[in-house]
């Protein structure tokens, strides 16, 4: 059996340096000897895990940063679940689109965030003024090396506006990608033979006053792909010399009356992968927001 390792990115609290870390199940973080994950995923997965084996100076964690940086970048893949279809098609003033993507051999992939944009654990997610609904999308996402192996798995917040994508397909990027619109769980699980990607339960609620708003949860043994196909199309035509994280799609998506305020706290738990938590700002989102 392998033991449960865990790959991530904090200070150092000792020098106050951002580190590369390997966490083990007990917690022991231990630094990896890589200046940044985007090194570390410059290599082949075998020689990435072989730096993770090799790590033995212990750090100890002041605080943890999002797991992606210098050259890589966050994708992101759309209606790969038949919650996600249905909510598409729901919302958009051009439903037939989404139905035809559900059913197509190429996936729905788009880019997301560049890595400083990316917001983890603890910090702020944003909503667009200019949006009239706006909600968090749940997703499991993958740690990809350059050379298209996945080397982990962990939790991802697919913000998005749905006003504005139903109003037009093209508005897609003004409603995916903007300041605060990208959470990643500060940790990611690096890929072993005994860890089934395929089986995660997903939950997730929108808390508003100290109450629960909206809550749902379903599984990945829904998504209507593979994990490994998504990343495939995503290496197809392009090359990602530090990697990507790629984001798989949401299978849960709430009702049309439910949107995200400011203020309100959206938790995402992941069965063995953690929980992901961030509270809401409305507006332009700056550093001193987080």
């Amino acid at each position: 059996m392998n033991r449960v390792r865990f790959l991530g990115r904090c200070t150092d609290s000792a020098s106050g340096d951002a580190r590369v870390v390997v966490v083990d199940d007990d917690g022991t973080a231990r630094a990896v000897a890589a200046a940044s994950i985007g090194e570390l995923l410059a290599k082949p997965r075998s020689e990435a895990v072989g730096l993770l084996d090799g790590a033995t100076e212990v750090v100890q964690p002041d605080r943890w940063l999002s797991p992606v940086d210098g050259r890589t970048e966050v994708w992101a893949a759309g209606v790969t679940y038949l919650r996600s279809r249905d909510a598409r098609t729901e919302e958009s003033a051009v439903p037939d689109v989404y139905t035809r993507v559900y059913r197509a051999e190429r996936p729905e992939l788009f880019f997301k965030s560049v890595p400083w944009k990316v917001v983890t654990d603890g910090e702020a997610i944003g909503i667009r003024d200019d949006s009239e609904l706006n909600v968090p999308e749940p997703e499991v996402a993958v740690l990809v090396t350059a050379f298209g192996e996945i080397l982990g798995y962990t939790i991802c917040n697919d913000v998005s506006s749905r006003s504005i994508e139903g109003e037009n397909p093209l508005y897609l990027p003004q409603a995916k990608v903007y300041s605060g619109s990208c959470s990643v769980h500060h940790l990611v699980r690096v890929f072993d033979n005994d860890f089934d990607p395929n089986a995660l339960e997903i939950r997730g609620e929108i808390i508003r006053d100290g109450q629960v708003l909206w809550q749902a949860q379903a599984s990945t043994s829904q998504l209507n792909r593979t994990f490994d196909d998504l990343v495939s199309w995503l290496y197809r035509g392009s090359d990602y010399p530090e990697g990507a994280l790629l984001s798989t799609g949401t299978c849960l998506v709430p009702e049309m009356d439910v949107t995200l305020r400011h203020g309100d706290t959206v938790r995402i738990r992941v069965s063995e992968l953690g929980e992901l938590t961030n509270h809401v700002v409305e507006g332009a989102l700056t550093a001193s927001a987080a």
